[in-house]
């Protein structure tokens, strides 16, 4: 429903500038009789200069003594334009792709970095394009330099790396506001590249590697932990069965020799020591 109030709206705007027209008065209407007639009397050859093709992604907005005809595009297939009087300006529909340039930026912690984005958008009416202002596209790029710069100077840079889907979301909303009444719809906005002086790599580097050795450190400290109580809960196992030690001695000596040692240690119980003490 949202998204179809917004079409409707749209298309009320396009109605703004015919809206406007009044009627090309007397001596219009002569010069458009002087204009037919001239087509009937030349016909069957300035039929070529009154026939013009209009493309299907194209519309074209006819101006007949400087006004609007019919309130809005026509096309496309063919349409008429009486010579002398009227001037057609063709208006491609489809999605253009506008590079942002890099623009040098002051974030809102005062670092300096550059950003480059893209901005997908397409005409929806051909009438306000044209008649609204000199030039829609060299407008809506210049628009998307400065709202790129005005939305990324009030984040921080950890915001702009980070959030860059909303940013861009933000972007793209106040310029589709700012364009509807070109007759502008604008359809994405993507920020390319996030750019930031070689000190500050470095400084984020080293926080970066601090961060990643202070919690080696913290994981370290967790398996000797783990290890100590395991140790713990071992010994009391073998204080408990004296015999398991034994087991333990000989399972020593068998790791030792599969892994071809040349010296053989060889652990012995104290108790069989005693009786040679006694003698």
């Amino acid at each position: 429903m949202d998204s179809g109030r917004g079409y409707l709206g749209k298309e009320s705007k396009e109605m703004l500038v015919a809206d406007k027209k009044e009627g090309i008065g007397a001596c219009g209407w002569i010069l458009v009789s002087l204009s037919v007639l001239f087509v009937l009397i030349t016909f069957p050859f300035s039929i070529w200069m009154c026939l013009k093709i209009v493309k299907e992604y194209e519309r074209a907005v006819v101006f007949r003594l400087g006004r609007i005809v019919s309130k809005r595009a026509k096309g496309p297939g063919l349409i008429i334009v009486l010579p002398c009087t009227d001037v057609f300006t063709r208006v491609d529909l489809r999605t253009v792709t506008s590079n942002i340039p890099l623009q040098e930026i002051l974030t809102k912690d005062s670092i300096t970095t550059q950003v480059d984005g893209v901005v997908y958008y397409k005409i929806y009416s051909a009438v306000c394009s044209v008649a609204n202002v000199t030039d829609a596209h060299l407008a809506t790029n210049l628009l998307a330099q400065t709202t790129l710069r005005n939305v990324l100077g009030t984040q921080s840079l950890s915001q702009i790396l980070s959030g860059r889907e909303e940013i861009a979301h933000n972007i793209q909303s106040i310029l589709d506001n700012a364009t509807s009444k070109w007759g502008i719809q604008v359809a994405r906005v993507e920020i390319k590249d996030v750019r930031i002086p070689m000190e500050m790599q470095r400084a984020m580097a080293a926080e970066a590697e601090s961060t990643r050795d202070a919690r080696a450190q913290i994981i370290a400290a967790e398996g000797e932990r783990n290890a100590s109580e395991a140790l713990k809960q071992a010994s009391m196992v073998l204080v408990e069965a004296p015999s398991a030690l034994q087991l333990r001695y000989l399972q020593t000596l068998a790791t030792l020799a599969t892994e071809k040692n040349s010296t053989i240690v060889l652990p012995l119980p104290m108790n069989m020591l005693q009786g040679f003490y006694k003698q």
